[in-house]
């Protein structure tokens, strides 16, 4: 049995901008995140669902004026965007957003959690440090792409697999 259902692509469409907020302009710096999702084999993997959550600007969750929620679909080439304000850290933890990860097929929801390039936080995020063996942190740090926007690849399985929380 694999999980379902099976996505239609309205499902991802139109949840990918969390700079906005009530029509209005969340506080905070843009950044963009992109990047592909690709099985095993390097193919790329149409019309996955990745659900985004992350604090915000100020390092909350529970900002009344920022959602911390998004949804993006992949498409044929297993790409994806999400158009976010940079996260602030909060309690001990670097910045970085969280990830879920959907597919039909899949026998469970794969998350995961991506932190930025060059911040100097991740060297202590117990989260990131928690990864062993150390070599695998960096498939859990986005790389800058240009100015505010990183770009962060998921890899289901194989060489190269992106490191996934247990259930």
């Amino acid at each position: 049995m694999t999980l379902g259902p099976f996505f239609p692509r309205e499902f991802g469409q139109g949840a990918n901008d969390l700079t906005l907020f009530n029509g209005k302009k969340v506080k905070g710096e843009a950044i963009e995140i992109t990047g592909r999702v690709i099985q095993g084999d390097g193919a790329p993997l149409d019309n996955a669902i990745l659900e985004l959550w992350q604090a915000s600007s100020e390092g909350r969750f529970d900002d009344p004026a920022f959602f911390g929620w998004g949804r993006a679909a992949t498409d044929a080439g297993g790409r994806y965007v999400f158009r976010t304000i940079r996260p602030g850290a909060y309690a001990g933890r670097a910045p970085h957003v969280s990830l879920l990860i959907l597919f039909s097929g899949l026998m469970r929801q794969l998350q995961t959690v991506m932190f930025f390039e060059g911040e100097k936080a991740n060297e202590a995020d117990p989260v990131l440090t928690a990864v062993q063996p150390a070599s695998l942190r960096q498939r859990l740090v986005s790389k800058k792409q240009e100015k505010n926007t990183y770009r962060f690849d998921i890899r289901l399985r194989g060489e190269g697999e992106t490191p996934f929380f247990d259930d």
